[in-house]
């Protein structure tokens, strides 16, 4: 092995040991090492020139997944997502239920949309359902995760790794895998883990609840909201529509055709205009305004000028010397004099019966608005309230662009299935439909900003780089010719297998797409020493990267469910180590039937 290839397997090693211990967040180690590779073409030739290596950043499975962020950002601006996952859940009675309707939506979304944004939109979602159902988070969370994961190896989109993959082969000028080129072996591997979970999770996952003491705030809020007509809630029961157990919310009355009932019981059906009154804590009261077919008891929500899409909650507390001290709040002209909308209103602990318009303001009332970012600098130091205060996160969700979204993703699913007639690739497929998602209102261009993983597209295009540095320099073969040619002896399949371990340990160590990039050139540099076709290779090393079940650094989803459910590194380690085994025996007896050595 030439010295090049040493000195390049020296920054690799050395970028592994930085990512394994975390010293670093994953962009900057790969970029750090991107940057010490790119002066030595000045030493030797065998490295590629740093014009080359920057290349990367302008692959084309780069482009496609900055696409696919805009598209997800669009499914989650406008709740589809969340709208989805609510009527699929339902109120499971035992772990294994829920674990099978959880998992079954999560694979089938996970296989068209990009599974980060899946399992970052349905946290909060299975956090609060394990609550209402409950059921330990414990026991959801970490499935969630990985039924995202399994379900991302099941198509050309599901994942970032197979995109880069993608790239890889394209840039070799080998021929491109097509929308559904993974799925007869990546079904069969979804199915086998699904299975594997729900026989032993109850067993290996911990009954570990996260949900700390609550915390009592003295700020119980009245809200009053109204029954949309033609929402998706008319006709169904409080329970049906999720508006029993909300955490920290509570249901204190119905009017209808103005008679008032107290204490509603769960089966009770709501009808269209149906007017409900909450009392609970501000986040609560917030949240109300997410849910799909309930809107504020009140007009003027739709009488502002600025679209929902770019308003913001605040609080206002009444000072002592305010002019709306003793106006009802439609009275005062509230909504005009400054340009805001009260919403909800607390009082010291007291329930408010009155609608939000008839309600008389005292000094000391602390209301709830939903206004524009202007009305807190405004106001904050004027004499008409004491505090002013922004609440964080955004005020509604586009519930009317949800149809429109889910049907600009179809079309894209639809336009990559049909790649082999039409010639049409994913990347042109992905910036038309974001495109369609900020022309058609699901997304701003500060949201489609703010859903935009840049540490990701950075971490790809620098491993994609320094791929490129293994192969020029011999690297890549010399570990081909070092850990998997002398499985080659047993066969094809032997090899098969080293490859896959190969980047399976890699995955468990590293980013999943970092791992890809790596393990891409060895597996090339495999098939070829051996004769064989490199595409059953390639497949290995994009289901292997996408597979790491044993560690929480395995994948990117892992890590967001080990600090949100509580998990301890062993909990992963139970159940993963399992999930890695039957991944690769089921990938490695099925591979060679479809892709032929």
């Amino acid at each position: 092995m030439t010295w090049e290839a040493w000195l390049t397997l020296l920054v690799v090693l050395g970028m592994l040991l930085a990512l394994a211990r975390n010293l670093a967040p994953t962009d900057a180690i790969m970029l750090g090492g991107l940057t010490l590779l790119a002066p030595l073409s000045t030493i030797s030739d065998r490295f590629p020139k740093a014009a080359e290596l920057v290349q990367a950043f302008g692959n084309e499975s780069v482009a496609t997944i900055a696409a696919l962020f805009v598209l997800t950002a669009g499914l989650s601006a406008t709740g589809a997502a969340q709208s989805v996952s609510q009527h699929l859940l339902g109120r499971p009675k035992s772990i294994a239920a829920a674990q099978l309707r959880l998992m079954v939506p999560v694979v089938a979304l996970s296989a068209f949309i990009n599974n980060t944004p899946v399992v970052a939109t349905l946290l909060p979602v299975v956090k609060e359902w394990a609550h209402v159902t409950k059921h330990s988070p414990t026991k959801l969370l970490l499935p969630l995760s990985y039924a995202a994961v399994l379900g991302g190896t099941c198509t050309l989109i599901g994942t970032s790794t197979n995109l880069v993959v993608q790239g890889l082969l394209l840039g070799s000028h080998l021929p491109a895998m097509g929308m559904f080129t993974l799925t007869p072996v990546g079904v069969p591997i979804a199915v086998a883990g699904l299975l594997l979970i729900l026989l032993v999770s109850q067993l290996l996952l911990p009954d570990r609840s996260q949900e700390a003491p609550a915390q009592r705030d003295p700020r119980q809020y009245t809200a009053v909201m109204r029954v949309r007509p033609g929402g998706p809630i008319v006709g169904r029961s409080i329970e049906e529509a999720g508006l029993r157990h909300l955490g920290g919310l509570f249901l204190g009355e119905v009017e209808r055709s103005g008679l008032h009932i107290p204490a509603v019981a769960p089966d009770f059906v709501l009808q269209a205009s149906d007017v409900l009154t909450f009392v609970g804590l501000v986040k609560s009261v917030a949240d109300l305004q997410r849910i799909s077919g309930l809107e504020p008891a009140t007009d003027d929500v739709h009488l502002l000028d600025t679209p929902r899409t770019v308003r913001c909650f605040a609080e206002a507390v009444v000072s002592p010397t305010s002019p709306l001290i003793g106006q009802s709040i439609r009275d005062s002209g509230f909504r005009s004099r400054y340009d805001a909308v009260v919403i909800a209103v607390h009082r010291n602990g007291e329930q408010i019966q009155e609608k939000i318009g008839d309600v008389v303001i005292h000094r000391g009332d602390t209301l709830l608005l939903e206004t524009r970012d202007q009305f807190v600098e405004r106001y904050r130091n004027e004499s008409d309230f004491l505090v002013v205060s922004k609440l964080d996160g955004e005020v509604s969700l586009r519930h009317d662009k949800s149809a429109r979204a889910i049907s600009i993703l179809l079309a894209v699913v639809i336009g990559a299935a049909l790649e082999p007639v039409t010639g049409i690739g994913i990347l042109p497929l992905a910036m038309v439909g974001s495109l369609a998602m900020l022309i058609g209102q699901c997304c701003t261009l500060a949201q489609a900003k703010r859903g935009m993983e840049w540490s990701v597209l950075l971490s790809i295009g620098a491993a994609l780089g320094i791929a490129k540095a293994l192969t020029s320099t011999g690297a890549a073969d010399a570990i081909a010719t070092t850990l998997i040619e002398p499985l080659g002896e047993f066969g094809p399949r032997a090899a098969l297998a080293g490859v896959y371990l190969v980047t399976l340990l890699l995955t468990e160590l590293i980013t999943n797409n970092a791992a890809a990039a790596l393990a891409f050139p060895v597996a090339l540099s495999t098939a070829f020493q051996l004769g064989c076709s490199p595409m059953p290779y390639v497949i290995a090393v994009t289901l292997a990267a996408s597979s790491g079940y044993a560690t929480p650094m395995g994948y990117q989803t892992h890590m967001m469910v080990h600090s949100a459910g509580g998990y301890l590194f062993a909990d992963f380690m139970r159940i993963g180590i399992a999930m890695d085994a039957l991944c690769m025996m089921v990938a490695v007896a099925l591979i060679p039937i479809f892709f032929p050595f």
